[in-house]
This record gives C-alpha cells, structure tokens and sequence, in this order.
C-alpha cells in the first residue's frame, strides 16, 4: 500500500500482508523462514508500455544485493506483476502464483515499484513495527474513523522487525498525513516533530542493508 500525491491513502482491498484479500489488519508472522524466497525471485508480466519503469525497480536490486529476479519459465513459485486495482503486495513468498499489483494509474513510479518489492521479499510497513512507538508517534485523534484503516495501524509484539532499527526514510513508512480524517497529521516522528519522512524516492543504505542482511547476501 502506497499514499497517493496528495498525500492521502486510498485503500482498495489490498495484501500488504499475509492475509485474505478482503482484510488489512495486521498479521502475526509465525516463521520468518517460510517467508523467504531463495534468493532467486521468478517474476511474470506482460509486456507493455510501463515495462521499462517495473525491469528498472527489479534491477535496482540486482545492484545492491544478492537478490535476482528472472523471468518465470515453469517454476511453481513466482510473483506476478499486474495492473490491478492499487498497489499492493503479500509480505513474503505465499507459494504458487503470487500477486503484485502496481496499477498503471498511479502505481508505476521507481518508490512504488521498490516499495511492493520490499513487501513481496518479507518487509512490513514501519508504522506496523513492534518498536514503533520508540520512533513514531501516531496521532489517533486525527485517523479517519474507518475501524479497518486503525486497526491497520496497530501493530503486534510478534511481528518481525528483521533485527534491523526502525527509519522514517524508508520506502515503507506512511508520509505524515497518512488515513488523516480531518486534513491534520496522523504521524510525526520522535523525537523531532519536524523531521520529514514517509516521502523517500528509492531505497536507502539501511534499506539494502536490511535486505542483505535477511537473506545473508
């Protein structure tokens, strides 16, 4: 799941985690090994127009660390990238034909494209960290009152932080007004109030480092 321009999040019924389609609460992960994929990530898409934009995103990876996307041939494991509605992406390997959607209407920028990567090879949002209130202060008042966009920001004691510190430069922190119901800040980041984040471009260094870390790259 990714904001929108405005800053704003339009929520369609998207898996940003290991979860039924038609739910986006947050989800226990059991085993960190099952979520992993070997290193080797089959992918699947048709050509089109935004073809060049989605292989820059793949490569990206390739540059920095030891993961490798390769077309999918027969393997039974592979993620398949569609135009769907949103943008959205399962946290780690689900098994068989697993969907990553980036809608052409909105979902095909270089961030968008690393941040369901980032969802598809096991990373949650930041909002959803075990340690997150050690670095983001979350503005309850100012959520929009849908109990599932709440709930979304709750997070469990359980899920993975990949022994890694917790940054809102990443591509998966929400920006500041994130769900706001009323046009006012949903999030700011402790302890500078004032400190941008939720609006990276492309991965940074602690990012790769994270990756390369989880799959010992």
């Amino acid at each position: 799941m990714v904001p929108n321009k405005a800053g704003t999040l339009t929520v369609h019924a998207e898996v940003d985690l290991t979860d039924p389609v038609d739910h986006i609460g947050p989800e226990i992960v059991a085993s960190l090994s099952s979520l992993m994929w070997t290193g080797l990530v089959c992918v699947l898409f048709s050509a089109s127009r935004e073809r060049s934009i989605i292989e820059r995103g793949l490569l990206s990876f390739h540059d920095v660390t030891c993961i490798r996307f390769v077309r999918r041939t027969n393997q039974r494991d592979y993620l398949s990238i569609q135009s769907d509605s949103g943008c959205y992406s399962y946290v780690g390997r689900r098994g068989y034909s697993q969907t990553l959607s980036l809608d052409r209407q909105g979902c095909l920028y270089h961030s968008t494209v690393q941040h369901e990567l980032l969802h598809a090879l096991g990373f949650n949002h930041e909002q959803c960290r075990s340690d997150r209130d050690q670095h983001i202060r979350v503005l309850w008042q100012n959520i929009h009152t849908t109990s599932q966009l709440t709930e979304y920001l709750t997070f469990s004691n359980k899920l993975l932080t990949h022994n890694s510190n917790s940054s809102v430069s990443h591509p998966l922190c929400f920006p500041r007004y994130a769900f706001s119901g009323n046009n006012r800040p949903t999030m700011e980041p402790i302890p500078n109030a004032n400190v941008e984040f939720g609006t990276a471009s492309q991965m940074s260094k602690n990012d790769i480092d994270r990756v390369n870390r989880l799959y010992k790259c």
